[in-house]
């Protein structure tokens, strides 16, 4: 019989989650909440291949938050943040993740772009907002790599226009206009793909930091690294606003 459902809590115990999404839900802040939650992991290693489902092998779904990559980092912390009880937090997983809540390989969010299509009730691409002029468009056909064979094998390649903000553009008024919370994905030049990495952007004080799951062999883990320096030597970024909620309704 297949399993349908995984449940690891990681260094969490059922009750501290209960405590730290009930605490969360009473923070009116989006950002804020997601700040809190966020940090919540820092330190939580990095792993691949965490989710079970592919073409041939029927989808699992999989809550962990023992291992994350930088995907279900941002996955996690979305779904928490509009949560008030552990309960709420699975279904609102399920809704980030998957594209009407249907859990199946093919329903899942592969692409950061995902986002703005499926959960376009959950955020908002203020990219072109956020580069003000400075943004460059480009029309992609995702899932297909140069050689012709798909970087998610079972997943149908879509056309889609993306706009990114070039990193030789993101001044200090392109920084300005970032909100703590945002979701900011590391453009990708590479032909099939969207964006290579996926992060959170928070401002403290008079600086600001990029909080993510790290693949870098030094760290493979959730970590801050200076956002600017960060974003730098990148191709460029792309901006998904959290829209405002009711956490405590979730």
């Amino acid at each position: 019989m297949t399993k349908k459902e995984v449940i690891e809590t990681g260094a969490w115990s059922l009750e501290s989650l209960e405590h730290l999404l009930n605490h969360a839900s009473s923070i009116d802040d989006a950002g804020k909440r997601i700040v809190y939650v966020s940090e919540q992991f820092l330190g939580v290693r990095y792993a691949e291949s965490t989710l079970t489902g592919d073409i041939v092998t029927e989808e699992v779904f999989t809550l962990n938050l023992g291992a994350l990559d930088c995907f279900t980092f941002i996955d996690y912390v979305e779904a928490m943040q509009r949560s008030s009880s552990f309960s709420s937090f699975r279904g609102n997983l399920k809704k980030v993740r998957y594209q009407n809540g249907i859990i199946a390989f093919e329903k899942r969010n592969h692409f950061f772009t995902d986002w703005i299509l499926f959960n376009a009730d959950l955020v908002e691409d203020v990219t072109q907002k956020t580069g003000a002029g400075k943004t460059r468009p480009i029309r992609k056909r995702l899932n297909i790599k140069e050689d012709g064979t798909p970087f998610v094998p079972g997943i149908k390649s879509v056309q889609r226009d993306i706009s990114y903000i070039p990193s030789s553009a993101i001044d200090d008024a392109v920084t300005g206009r970032l909100n703590t919370g945002d979701y900011v994905g590391i453009y990708s030049g590479m032909k099939g793909l969207d964006v290579s990495h996926v992060g959170i952007f928070i401002r403290e004080g008079n600086s600001a930091v990029y909080r993510h799951a790290s693949s870098r062999q030094e760290y493979r883990k959730v970590l801050d690294e200076d956002f600017a320096a960060y974003v730098s030597s990148k191709p460029g970024i792309i901006i998904l606003r959290p829209r405002a909620s009711n956490a405590a309704a979730g």
